[in-house]
């Protein structure tokens, strides 16, 4: 049966059915200045090749860019190769990720001793998931923009004259009996807590206070009155079948801790599939993935937690509609429910009243200890800087300054510190706050260990020698405790002696090996306390307004610890599909109250308002506004972690939010907004690709259909098989044919496994892709010249229940208020309640490799072919950029390169210098102007897998093809599954044999070797 939802990608398009026809005449916009060209050519001697096919070559319309050279890159011998380092075979390390905000167990993957990819640890289970932060995270070792070595009274010095500087101010402050603090991000590294407390032996004025941008002070001090104690609780959802979340965005930075694969193992499609309800102001990650949506402004998700906690917890009957049918289906699943709660100290508290009463089996008792931060610890740190009463002040990767909403009192008290060091990476308002800098070690870069949760421990090791002259903390406090040049300063040796009492049985070089062990640390958490009706009268005081904010973090940039990395500025924001930005989002209602714009220009670019932001008293100017499907009327919502200075050129992006945040409360009243009369150009990516036959590309189904209806009925079917019907009756898709089939059943063939009902939108698989892939970054003004180079996007879908047309509107007798709205009369229109609350679907799209590909038979120079291994080929040095086999991909999955991306200042990214061409991967070329390229399936992943086993003479396993693709590989949630079909045993070819599998656009014949699965919605 087909579904009678309509689908729609913006506002824009849902207003106006002709947009995707004129998105496809302006794909390819831009003509050849023929004229120029031959008038240049007129003025010189001769003409170039390249010239000569950009004038004769082929029409205006069709650019041809020759891809005449490509770079050249000259290897140095080793005098004396490592033992460990074979050219041209990469080396796998086992570490630990951990920048202050996002941590995650990882393998590093190294070529001749540059750290090019981070994959995640399998034998870390969920701790070694990794997202678009940790993938991204490789190429933070290389910026350009770092500080490169120690200072001192902003000039360059050594690291001797600089500890001269430290011990001084060190022992000076001791005699005077002044404090010495350090100001570190969350580290719950043991051994570093151990080097401390020796170094407060030596020192023993000296404190450790805990500072973080993003501080989840809120859950810290709920768990504190909750459990007793300052940890974190951890969940899984595995075993749950109703999770209700109030703003909690859990599936991403949640707690410090996603949940993302324990969510999508519970949302299985079957009879005991978890269903998730989400009540929430802004359109989040995890919203757009319930199954039911609230969308209610914060004071009124207050409410309803409220409402919902006295009928569980007291047996008060709730009075408002979300209310009651929330309460109904908790009472109905008891301890297989959960409920997660975010925003406020007072809302965390309930959630865990809610789930102590319910004996939800998703807590686990586990803690989780990568957050430390206690505000109090740190308002009395800030007494003893205002008092004169710190004599030595060393700063650890932190910068208060910017990320503090009284960061600019916080720079002028630095004056009555005599010694300030920052311990940092970039030039930012600690850096020039510092008297003595340290450049700060990367995680690639440092020796280290961690204990992230109840029974976990890990080891992080170093993967390349450091780049710089930098040192990471530890080393310092080792100087400072010993002396300079004492044999004891080895913080390696130090590590190993440290770990042995928390490795029990297991040696060093073991644990170093896997990366993570089991721990000795038995902390469990368990419920003790929890003032409810506190709690109740917490939330009671929050005080509604006209406008509400709700500050978040964005997948991309998180808190901003890596807004320099290019990679996860130009990473589309999951809902938004923009890049390069933050943005105040707004509801459509309010928009048209407001007087707010977005538009679309005549190059189907989008622009919008620029406003005021003023929230109780304090005012960021020109913050863009993109109007959000799904955002509550009353509320607004704006990311955290953009706007950093002197952090870099990439990070010098967006607007800082971190003056509106008090570090616990993320939901805020008393806004207003004032139009400036400018506008702000957006660069968005969900426009530009125009995939053909739009009907049902991401298919869904509601759960009670999946089970009880079989999917290929005749009248009812959800699913049902494609059939032609020809002259001789209906025959099913895959019996007729243009072409004659070969044979692809000796040896591999690949399929790739999309399912869209695991598929968060999360966006790991795309930073994997570029990393693998040598994908370059083009900058803001390229993206919304529609030139994006991903080889792998993820489509976002809205949708929404019925289709409401003009001619069904007058025919059921709406007037045109009625079905175009009014503002004057304050008339909601029937055609514009899909952007009220619409449903989303998240649909990762590649090249979908197709056995009978419309580009293949286009191109002139069959630069493009088909393998017998189910991979659709590219020969760079073949292709003349007609760009033909992109006209005829219905897919629009290819990329053109415009402009050489390489050692271009136009581009001025990772790859236009030394440093950030490091992390390029040998095995793939770097392409140049004027080629096609696209996804290859990681050929050369797969070929090395082929490789290794014919050289081991055995078959090559399931899951050795299972990673070989950098998507899959990447996943989190098991969305992705890649493998070999012709293997009868490989998880794919199961996968295919199911029956929510569908082909893209698959009435056009083209036989892809990508499939995907239905989305299935469980809906009461």
């Amino acid at each position: 049966m087909a579904s009678n939802k309509i689908q729609f990608r913006s506002i824009h398009e849902l207003k106006d059915p002709t947009l995707t026809g004129k998105l496809a005449l302006k794909e390819f916009q831009e003509e050849i200045p023929v004229e120029d060209f031959l008038e240049s050519a007129e003025k010189t001697d001769g003409t170039s090749r390249r010239d000569f096919l950009k004038i004769l070559g082929f029409s205006t319309a069709a650019v041809t860019l020759a891809a005449c050279e490509a770079p050249v890159i000259k290897t140095i011998p080793y005098v004396v190769k490592p033992h460990e380092i074979i050219p041209g075979v990469p080396n796998y390390y086992a570490s630990t990720y951990f920048d202050g905000f996002d941590f995650s167990s990882v393998l590093v993957k190294t070529r001749e001793g540059r750290p090019i990819k981070i994959d995640p640890n399998p034998a870390a289970g969920d701790l070694g998931k990794t997202n678009a932060r940790a993938q991204a995270s490789v190429l933070s070792l290389y910026d350009n923009d770092k500080v490169k070595q120690p200072k001192l009274d902003g000039k360059d010095e050594t690291f001797d004259k600089v500890d001269d500087f430290v011990l001084k101010g060190l022992n000076e402050a001791q005699s005077a009996g002044k404090k010495i603090v350090l100001l570190s991000q969350s580290f719950a590294s043991p051994t570093f807590k151990k080097l401390f407390s020796e170094f407060k032996a030596k020192y023993p004025t000296a404190e450790l206070v805990t500072y973080d941008a993003f501080p989840y002070s809120a859950a810290l001090d709920a768990a504190q009155e909750v459990f007793g104690q300052r940890a974190l609780p951890v969940y899984d959802l595995k075993g749950s079948e109703l999770v209700v979340a109030f703003q909690a965005d859990f599936l991403g930075d949640y707690n410090a801790a996603s949940l993302e694969t324990s969510y999508a193992a519970a949302r299985v499609p079957g009879a005991n599939m978890l269903r998730h309800i989400q009540v929430e102001s802004n359109m989040s990650l995890t919203g757009a993935n319930s199954d039911s949506r609230y969308r209610v402004k914060p004071s009124d998700v207050n409410k309803a937690l409220v409402e919902v906690y006295n009928a569980i917890v007291t047996g008060a009957n709730p009075t408002s509609k979300v209310a009651t049918e929330i309460v109904k289906e908790l009472k109905a699943k008891g301890s297989k429910a959960v409920v997660l709660a975010d925003g406020s100290k007072g809302a965390q508290v309930l959630a865990h009243l809610i789930n102590q009463k319910l004996g939800s089996v998703a807590f686990t008792g586990k803690a989780n200890f990568l957050k430390e931060f206690d505000k109090a610890r740190y308002q009395e740190f800030l007494g003893w800087v205002n008092a004169g009463q710190v004599g030595v002040l060393i700063t650890n990767n932190v910068d208060p300054i910017y990320s503090n909403n009284k960061g600019q009192d916080f720079k002028k008290s630095l004056a009555k510190v005599p010694y300030v060091i920052a311990v940092t990476d970039k030039k930012n308002e600690m850096y020039k706050a510092a008297k003595a800098v340290i450049p700060v070690a990367n995680w690639l870069e440092s020796w280290g260990d961690m204990e992230p949760q109840t029974g976990v421990y890990t080891l992080m090791q170093p993967t390349i020698q450091k780049i710089y002259k930098s040192r990471q903390i530890e080393e310092s406090l080792l100087v400072w405790k010993n002396g300079k040049n004492s044999a004891a300063n080895n913080y390696y040796d130090y590590l190993k002696a440290s770990s042995a009492s928390l490795l029990g049985a297991t040696s060093f070089n073991k644990a170093l090996y896997n990366g993570i062990v089991a721990s000795n640390n038995a902390t469990m958490l368990s419920y003790a306390g929890g003032n409810g009706a506190q709690a109740v009268a917490e939330l009671g005081n929050f005080k509604a307004s006209d406008l509400e904010l709700v500050l978040y973090t964005k997948t991309s940039i998180g808190d901003g610890t890596q807004a320099n990395n290019p990679w996860l500025q130009e990473l589309p924001d999951p809902i938004t599909r923009m890049s390069w930005d933050n943005y105040l989002t707004i509801s459509t209602k309010d928009a048209e109250r407001l007087g707010i714009e977005n538009s679309l220009n005549a190059r189907m670019q989008l622009d919008g308002s620029l406003v005021n932001l003023t929230v109780n008293g304090i005012k960021i100017e020109n913050v863009p506004v993109f109007i959000q499907p799904g955002q509550a009327d009353g509320s607004v919502g704006l990311a955290l972690g953009y706007g950093k200075k002197d952090s870099g050129a990439t990070a010098d992006t967006g607007v800082n939010a971190y003056p509106l945040f008090d570090g616990s409360n993320l939901v805020i009243s008393n806004v207003s907004i004032e139009k400036t009369g400018e506008e702000h150009e957006f660069a968005g990516v969900q426009l530009q690709n125009t995939l053909m036959g739009r009907y049902e590309i991401a298919k869904e189904v509601p759960l009670a259909e999946f089970i009880n209806v079989p999917f290929d009925d005749e009248h009812k079917g959800w699913n049902k098989p494609l059939e032609y019907h020809t002259i001789s009756g209906a025959l099913p898709a895959g019996k007729i044919d243009l072409w004659d089939a070969f044979d692809d059943t000796d040896g591999p063939h690949f399929n790739l496994s999309v399912d869209l009902n695991s598929c968060t939108g999360c966006g790991a698989c795309i930073i994997a892709c570029q990393a693998e892939n040598n994908v370059p970054v083009v900058g803001k003004e390229e993206i919304r010249m529609s030139r994006d180079m991903f080889w792998l996007r993820i489509d976002r879908y809205y949708s929404s229940e019925k289709k409401v047309t003009v001619y069904d509107g007058l025919k059921e007798g709406m007037a045109v208020p009625e079905l175009y709205g009014s503002s004057v009369l304050g008339i909601e229109g029937a055609l514009e309640n899909p952007a009220e609350n619409p449903d989303v679907i998240f649909q990762p799209v590649m090249c979908q490799h197709c056995n009978h590909a419309p580009c293949e038979t286009v191109c002139p120079v069959a630069a493009t072919s088909h393998s017998k291994q189910g991979q659709n080929h590219m020969a760079y040095n073949r292709c003349i950029g007609t760009r033909y086999c992109a006209n005829n991909c219905p897919y629009k999955v290819r990329r053109f390169n415009w402009f050489t991306y390489n050692l271009n200042d136009k581009f001025d990214f990772n790859m236009n210098n030394d440093l950030g061409r490091m992390v390029l991967n040998p095995d793939v070329v770097v392409r140049t102007r004027g080629v096609m390229e696209k996804c290859s399936m990681c050929i050369q992943e797969t070929q090395a897998t082929i490789l290794t086993a014919k050289r081991e003479n055995r078959k090559v396993t399931d899951d050795e093809f299972k990673n070989s693709c950098a998507c899959a590989a990447a996943c989190s949630t098991g969305a992705m599954q890649f493998g070999d079909m012709n293997d009868k045993e490989s998880s794919v070819r199961k996968l295919y044999s199911s029956n929510r599998r569908y082909h893209l656009l698959e009435e056009i014949g083209t036989k892809p070797n990508v499939f995907y699965h239905a989305k299935v919605r469980n809906r009461v």
